[in-house]
């Protein structure tokens, strides 16, 4: 049983340690200098995303409350790697903030409770990994302690998180009152087409749905990202949305078996009002982080698209596409980090004339956002091309149509910014930015993803095998 442990739960305790690591690194405040306990962490962290490689066991723990497989591994993989690179993108802001020790224990500990989520047997382990990835979270959101605008986000953050868990959790209470069970496994066996039952689902939904920004439960999201700081932005476009959506294909599409009218209808129209409003809304920010924000609720909207497929090949586009989201996302807000540390500019106006003084990370930033959108050769054009195949799967192509018009749409409003930095005249653009050796190399292996994943078709087929 204690070898099982190790084996199964070998993700959660590699996070624990690290965070016992960090947290007697801090207690013995032997190190001074921010640079070298961020290196340490920087080590840590690639040893964590390696232990998802070294041999891996599936079963299951606490009579069914905790379970692993190979393909849940590979998503916690997915999530180490991206928060990986979140900390290599962040070391400029980091080394010169006071709190770096806390920045990583409260990071991994949210991260730590998404792997609960994803492993998660039963309601109440979910619903435990759910509490514990969000307080930290808003924690986080709040860590540019000297501005009122990340004080604002965590509020806001806090409170719409509380709300939706207490929707998600009244719905729990709904679903176990008419079935007697929590357990994942017994639940799809035991709904019907109840009205209790079905209204319990759609609270769950709900409840989901806020946390993927899912239209109209989206409102929290352009404050939320605007008033943090863009490391954290990035983890909450990234690894928070991810972990949902993995959570929800082992959840949510199981529970739904019995009501497959229902559940694509609910689809349907979550996909169309996510897609539609991210893709118009964005088309009128100026602020580059609340541009992400709708970009990242458009992108919510494919992601749908792709579950919507209730499928094996939907389950692999869809977290074939959140691999190459990873990279895509990360990479453009890698640079947006660099920009805002160094010169303090947020705007899509301030990157007029970044070409002549940065070219290098103004074709980052202009590839990263180029897969955003889908343009080929980029991965981005082959994720959306496997989500909208998957979307297409089930015949109904008006669905299909409007994500496909929705895309031109999109590429409209992130050209803007491509044109910003590479087109439009500005007498004084943001002076030549020379970030860390560690930040420049988060940057590249964000574009050697965001160029190689859409051309190894072996990920692809690596995905296929794991979702069968």
């Amino acid at each position: 049983m204690s070898t099982d442990i190790f084996l199964f739960m070998k993700s959660e305790l590699s996070l624990t340690l690290i965070i016992f690591i960090l947290l007697i690194l801090k207690v013995w405040d032997g190190i001074k200098d921010n640079s070298t306990y961020l290196h340490i962490a920087n080590f840590l962290l690639l040893l964590n995303f390696a232990v998802g490689f070294i041999y891996t066991n599936e079963g299951v723990l606490f009579n069914g409350m905790f379970h692993t497989t190979t393909l849940l591994v590979f998503e916690k993989s997915i999530l180490n790697l991206g928060t990986l690179l979140i900390s290599l993108q962040a070391f400029d802001w980091l080394k010169t903030h006071k709190h770096v020790p806390e920045f990583y224990i409260l990071l991994l500990t949210t991260l730590m409770g998404m792997f609960f989520m994803i492993s998660s047997g039963n309601f109440l382990m979910f619903y435990l990994g759910l509490e514990l990835a969000s307080i930290p979270l808003a924690a986080l959101a709040n860590f540019d302690l000297e501005k009122l605008k990340s004080s604002e986000a965590a509020v806001k953050m806090i409170l719409l998180s509380a709300f939706s868990s207490c929707i998600m959790l009244f719905g729990i209470s709904l679903l176990y009152g008419s079935t007697g069970t929590l357990s994942f496994a017994e639940l799809p066996a035991l709904i019907a087409a109840g009205h209790l039952q079905l209204l319990a689902l759609i609270f769950i939904f709900v409840g989901f749905a806020f946390k993927l920004s899912s239209v109209p439960f989206h409102l929290w999201t352009a404050d939320v990202y605007e008033g943090s700081p863009v490391a954290i932005t990035s983890y909450l476009s990234v690894i928070s949305k991810a972990a949902i959506v993995f959570v929800f294909i082992s959840v949510l599409g199981p529970l739904f078996l019995n009501l497959p009218g229902t559940w694509y209808n609910i689809l349907f129209l979550s996909i169309i009002l996510t897609i539609t409003v991210g893709n118009l809304f964005a088309i009128r920010q100026d602020n580059i982080k609340r541009f992400l924000a709708f970009s990242s609720i458009a992108q919510a909207g494919y992601i749908l698209l792709g579950l919507s497929a209730g499928n094996q090949m939907g389950t692999t586009a869809t977290i074939y596409f959140l691999l190459v989201y990873v990279f895509s996302n990360l990479g453009a807000f890698g640079v947006i980090g660099l920009v805002s540390y160094y010169a303090d500019k947020e705007n899509i106006s301030d990157y007029k004339g970044f070409y002549k003084t940065n070219p290098m990370l103004s074709w980052i930033l202009a590839i990263a956002l180029f897969s955003l959108a889908g343009v080929p050769p980029t991965a981005g054009f082959f994720g959306k091309m496997f989500l909208v195949t998957a979307g297409a799967s089930r015949g109904n192509y008006i669905l299909v149509i409007i994500a496909a018009l929705n895309m031109i749409v999109s590429l409209y409003y992130y050209l803007r910014v491509v044109k910003a930095m590479f087109v439009d005249p500005n007498e004084s653009p943001i002076p030549k930015i020379t970030g860390s050796i560690t930040a420049r190399l988060g940057l590249i292996i964000c574009m050697i993803g965001v160029v190689v994943i859409g051309f190894a078709s072996c990920i692809y087929n690596y995905i296929h095998s794991l979702t069968f």
